[in-house]
């Protein structure tokens, strides 16, 4: 008997909660109603604004613009007005049925995106029409717009995500844009914001009738996180002006952090170019241009360094006491051989008066006689090249980009292998004396190294964003490396350095009024053609504002395009403006054309 009754009692609870479960449904649930109206519910993303991108002092360089995508939910679709769609969204009438066909092919019950990045003024016509096209909505986006023609290789672009895209990060669905290069790739993660959902109540003719359950299930979108770069926009338009109708780069860091000013590849392009509908064909464009103006040669190109690597060879000698600063060795004679000096100056030559004249004679005895210090040529070899690598070269510097080459150091096996090993010495390699054999540095690489001399001996990690709102910066980028050089060896090479730029034939081209800066001339052997223009500076000699490097390809020898070029831009920097009497020099560098082979040089 008492069985029965909890057989009951299990049937009657059972009932009782089906039976709150239907009234709760029924009438206290405004969703029934919602569909027994006819009324739909519609899901639409919400896309955060991206966060803004301001240079050093202040000044906007990247923000958004409105946009707005047309999706289409197949299964919805009703007869409409093909033609006048077509019209207002200016497509193909067959262009418009492959996008509907392709969305349907996806799912039926699923939006799609069929026409994106439409401009406000068509989504104003567009949208008080919309109640025709039943099955059709639209959806808020943001368009990245930018105030200067400049930094195009620094600030990337935002493009739509692909595969791999999906596959890695799950934030993200097809259609979405992702940043592609520059700061938008490596700070997407806090450019980027997050997605929310607004849900809204539509009739049957597609119209929002408002919003559902007044809002209280709406996911608001968080907008970007705005950053603060290290460029300093008015010094990058300046140097890409420079570089117009020439190929290659400048790169300009502040010394006590790392913080790069400037950033500039020639051939460039406009930022603006891969925005919006046009950005497909204008990529294109640029991916076929045989001018590369894509490459970005500041982080990418490999060059010789030329004589500017003579001063890492005199700190590496001073370091291993293999020479002092008393040191000669004489341009004439067995020790001047195999490699002459190409200079007319008096001999024998301290260090100072080495750098000044680029002495290659110096430089190789120099070279030489870190490996006679070892026991045998690789172990001299390795301790080389590990003073090389500790000025960041040979390898990435991991910087805040996402592309840089780590340049050509090669080690003591790419030398075994060549040669056979033990059947190899300085002399065999002794082209990494003057800066030229296998060596190869990017533009980057060595403005950081001259960082590094104008610290007298660290540097920090480059890096073009300075400040993340409401966000720290990577602690990897404040971090000191130490170049592993005694700073009082930095004294007689930065002497050479000033030099350079104050007694020598070229010195009208490189010396600032007021100011004393400290560089180094070089030539990159290229076997395709001229040689290329290498400079690197440093200015002020004490408590040093700006390092720079400069590479021209094609521009013959060091003093020829690059000093100067690296002068006006330092000068820019400290004093806001160029001189009267330098006008001629700037003129000069803005008209250089070495694109074209009929122009004068």
């Amino acid at each position: 008997m008492k069985r029965s009754y909890v057989i009951i009692g299990i049937f009657v609870l059972t009932g009782l909660i089906f039976a709150v479960g239907l009234f709760r449904l029924q009438v206290l649930d405004p969703t029934y109603k919602v569909f027994a109206t006819n009324n739909v519910l519609r899901e639409v993303v919400q896309y955060p604004a991206r966060g803004l991108i301001y240079d050093r002092n202040g000044k906007l360089l990247v923000h958004n613009k409105p946009a707005y995508d047309l999706l289409v939910t197949p299964r919805e679709v009703e007869t409409f007005d093909t033609l006048y769609l077509c019209k207002l969204l200016e497509i193909t009438k067959e262009d418009l049925k492959k996008r509907i066909r392709e969305a349907a092919e996806y799912s039926r019950y699923k939006p799609s995106i069929i026409v994106k990045q439409i401009p406000p003024e068509t989504y104003a016509v567009l949208q008080e029409r919309l109640y025709r096209f039943k099955g059709f909505h639209t959806q808020s986006r943001t368009l990245r717009e930018y105030n200067y023609p400049a930094a195009a290789h620094v600030l990337g672009y935002v493009g739509e995500v692909n595969q791999a895209d999906l596959n890695r990060d799950r934030y993200y669905s097809m259609g979405d844009y992702i940043g592609v290069d520059g700061i938008e790739n490596s700070y997407e993660e806090w450019l980027r914001g997050e997605k929310g959902i607004k849900k809204y109540l539509v009739d049957v003719h597609n119209r929002i009738q408002g919003s559902f359950l007044d809002g209280d299930e709406d996911i608001p979108a968080k907008i970007g996180k705005n950053l603060i770069t290290s460029l300093d926009i008015d010094l990058q338009l300046y140097a890409e002006e420079l570089l117009q109708n020439k190929k290659g780069s400048v790169v300009a860091i502040e010394p006590a952090t790392g913080e790069i000013l400037t950033l500039a590849s020639a051939p460039a392009y406009h930022p603006g170019m891969l925005v919006g509908r046009v950005r497909g064909s204008n990529y294109a464009k640029l991916l076929t241009d045989t001018l590369k103006p894509l490459f970005n040669r500041a982080l990418l190109a490999e060059y010789p360094p030329g004589s500017t690597f003579k001063v890492l060879n005199v700190l590496a000698a001073l370091e291993e006491k293999t020479i002092n600063t008393h040191t000669h060795f004489s341009c004439a004679g067995p020790g001047s051989s195999p490699i002459r000096c190409t200079h007319n100056h008096v001999s024998p030559l301290n260090v100072v008066e080495a750098i000044r004249e680029s002495c290659n004679p110096f430089l190789w005895n120099t070279f030489r006689s870190v490996f006679s210090k070892f026991p045998t040529s690789a172990e001299g070899y390795n301790v080389w090249r590990e003073h090389v690598l500790r000025f960041g070269m040979g390898k990435k510097l991991n910087i805040d980009l996402p592309v840089e080459s780590k340049g050509s150091l090669p080690e003591e096996s790419y030398y075994n292998r060549f040669y056979g090993k033990g059947r190899w010495n300085a002399l065999t390699v002794r082209s990494l004396a003057i800066g030229q054999g296998e060596l190869g540095v990017t533009p980057m690489q060595l403005a950081n190294f001259c960082a590094a001399i104008a610290n007298r001996g660290y540097f920090y990690t480059p890096h073009v964003v300075k400040e993340i709102e409401e966000a720290e910066i990577n602690n990897r980028l404040k971090t000191r490396n130490d170049a592993g050089i005694s700073a009082e060896y930095f004294e007689p090479a930065i002497e050479g350095m000033q030099m350079v730029v104050e007694q020598t034939n070229a010195s009208g081209l490189m010396r600032i009024n007021g100011i004393t800066m400290c560089g180094k001339t070089g030539t990159a052997e290229n076997p395709h053609g001229s040689d290329h223009s290498v400079f690197m500076a440093f200015a002020p000699k004490d408590d040093p504002k700006i390092a720079i490097s400069v590479y021209i390809e094609n521009g013959v020898w060091g003093a020829r395009y690059a000093a100067p070029i690296a002068s006006l831009i330092v000068e820019k920097y400290l004093t806001d403006s160029i001189a009267d009497s330098r006008k001629w020099l700037e003129q000069r560098m803005l008209e250089a054309n070495l694109l074209n082979p009929n122009q004068p040089k």
